[in-house]
């Protein structure tokens, strides 16, 4: 299997497609994942009250959950919206959020779980290994899990939910129980703008929308970010920072080619 052929294709498919995607998100990152669903050639719904929720996933393409900020009534929209997604037979992306930080949090997460049929889970490797019952510690909604065995942990967990797992780090792992492709693309900058990762699941869940290959589709999603980070960073001329990086960090997604990722992708399946 050629990934970075099959991600220039997966990309392809956004632009002639233009999937509508129904987010659930947190209220930190909401106009970021909006934003970046329209740079890369999708189009956003952000929509989470529950009189509707059930409506906006039957006109959508793919359905994503993030619990960033969590609340009795988003749990109750996120639960309402992702069993309707199933009964109709698209594709959820779930962001655990956080998970392992508290116990609400972990108890909603594996409610979630266990009533929703996901088609990808992206997360850091905290979060995915406190999914998948690792004793971990955790900073807030940072990963300061060790990566090692991270590939094996997010297999297995992958093989266990019957779905694609994805774990962003230093190295990317992408998984489906089986395939396993690794993503050196990325930059530390990165983790300098809040919602880097909401973002990240948000260009995932876009990819579902327009790809059948849900492992292509998470795989193609999380590329997309670490192409566009190393974009922003050498785009920067002196003096720009974080602030600059973040506004050419869209740029980068918006006019991100399948030459591109051809040529810049550095990923491989293991």
């Amino acid at each position: 299997m050629d990934i970075i052929k099959e991600c220039a294709t997966a990309l392809k498919s956004v632009k002639e497609k233009k999937p509508l995607i129904h987010n659930i998100t947190n209220y930190v990152t909401v106009n970021d994942c909006a934003n970046i669903i329209l740079a890369i050639g999708g189009s956003p719904i952000m929509a989470d009250e529950s009189n509707e929720v059930e409506e906006m996933v039957s006109i959508s393409s793919c359905l994503v959950i993030n619990m960033g900020t969590l609340n009795e009534r988003t749990v109750s929209s996120m639960l309402k919206a992702g069993k309707k997604a199933n009964l109709l037979h698209k594709p959820v992306v779930f962001d655990p959020v956080g998970v392992g930080a508290g116990s609400y949090r972990n108890r909603i997460a594996a409610k979630l779980l266990n009533e929703i049929e996901f088609a990808v889970i992206r997360g850091n490797m905290s979060e995915i290994k406190s999914l998948s019952g690792l004793a971990v510690q955790t900073k807030g909604v940072d990963s300061v899990a060790d990566e090692a065995g991270g590939a094996e942990a997010a297999r297995g967990f992958a093989a266990e939910m019957n779905c694609v797992v994805a774990v962003t780090g230093q190295t990317d792992i992408i998984t489906d129980g089986q395939r396993v492709c690794l993503i050196e693309n990325g930059h530390p900058m990165l983790k300098t703008v809040t919602g880097t990762g909401c973002m990240t699941t948000a260009l995932v869940g876009t990819y579902c929308g327009a790809a059948p290959d849900y492992f292509v589709a998470a795989s193609a999603g999380v590329a997309t970010m670490g192409l566009a980070g190393e974009l922003a960073k050498k785009a920067l001329q002196e003096n720009e920072g974080v602030g600059t990086f973040r506004m050419r960090l869209f740029d980068s997604i918006y006019n991100l080619t399948e030459e591109t990722i051809r040529k810049e992708g550095r990923m491989k399946i293991e």
